[in-house]
């Protein structure tokens, strides 16, 4: 018998009839911990949508596109997310809203953002320069090799860097992930296709910058020690015309993967961590790190191009 049912069926002898018995063993427990984690998911996920979601069947992409959404937008989903994971109903990922569609868990020694101890970090920093403009140009990566391709395009866009126009987007110019190789110099770097199977080295990273006419300078994580490290943080991070992104390794964080890029946005002194803005926005949240850890991941080898990975200061 199958413990999914809820009641047993038992045959009367009289007249043939059905009649049917509770079994106390097969009833399911309540689980009103479960029902309340899948509620407040909702609520987060309803809070943090972009105003236009609201009311909007359009979600932009990083890449500028557009998905679509069901209809009424996020505050269906919402509720389809509130009634605990196996109903019907689609996640923003396009899969189903089970554990495996939502943002992976991070370790203890690393804070999100969104949580209130993230929040109070914020709030807290004297170098964070750099958070609202990054915060504005914030991307989600368009296939699971662009982190560098992202990185770049919000590292532009934050600087405020002079952009080709967009296809459907009249006289408006930005940079997206797709027009960031529509200039020759750039796709000589490494072509997109190419990025989109193995990613890009420091050095790519570097190059790809360069050719947008932005002064960058790679430094490999194992040739700068952490003091110098923490000064160039606390001094680039209080200074709105600089942006630091981070090619680093995320087992080092306890996180799972491996190489991936990312812009910094704040260091917060008290606590010497630093804010890392995440682009897989689809499998981790941005988090506060402790500084010591990303020095560790700075340092690990990049197998691709066998030099240590590292970060790039860029500027206009």
């Amino acid at each position: 018998m199958k413990t999914q049912k809820a009641e047993t069926v038992l045959k009367s002898r009289n007249n043939g009839r059905m009649r049917f018995r509770s079994h106390p063993n097969l009833l399911p427990s309540p689980v009103p911990e479960r029902r309340h984690f899948w509620l407040a998911l909702a609520l987060v996920l309803a809070a943090l949508a972009p105003p236009g979601l609201a009311r909007s069947d359009g979600l932009a992409r990083g890449d500028g596109s557009a998905a679509q959404l069901p209809p009424g937008g996020w505050q269906p989903m919402a509720a389809q997310l509130a009634a605990g994971p196996g109903r019907p109903g689609q996640s923003p990922t396009g899969q189903s809203p089970t554990r495996q569609a939502l943002p992976r868990q991070v370790l203890p020694s690393l804070i999100p953002l969104t949580e209130p101890a993230g929040l109070n970090l914020l709030a807290g920093s004297s170098h964070r320069a750099d958070y609202g403009a990054l915060a504005g140009a914030l991307l989600t990566q368009a296939n699971l090799a662009y982190c560098g391709v992202a990185s770049s395009a919000m590292l532009l866009n934050s600087l405020a860097v002079p952009a080709p126009m967009v296809p459907g987007y009249g006289p408006y110019r930005f940079w997206t992930q797709e027009n960031l190789f529509d200039d020759p110099a750039t796709r000589l770097v490494k072509a997109p296709e190419l990025i989109a199977r193995q990613g890009m080295t420091l050095d790519q990273l570097r190059q790809l910058l360069a050719s947008k006419g932005l002064q960058v300078r790679a430094i490999h994580g194992r040739d700068i020690d952490l003091l110098t490290l923490r000064r160039l943080l606390a001094s680039s991070l209080a200074n709105p015309t600089d942006r630091l992104l981070v090619n680093y390794d995320r087992r080092l964080l306890g996180q799972s993967g491996g190489g991936h890029i990312a812009p910094l946005a704040a260091y917060h002194a008290a606590s010497d961590r630093v804010l890392i803005l995440d682009v897989a926005r689809y499998r981790y949240p941005s988090v506060w790190v402790p500084l010591k850890e990303l020095w560790q991941s700075l340092r690990s080898l990049d197998s691709d191009s066998g030099l240590s990975r590292g970060l790039v200061v860029a500027e206009r």
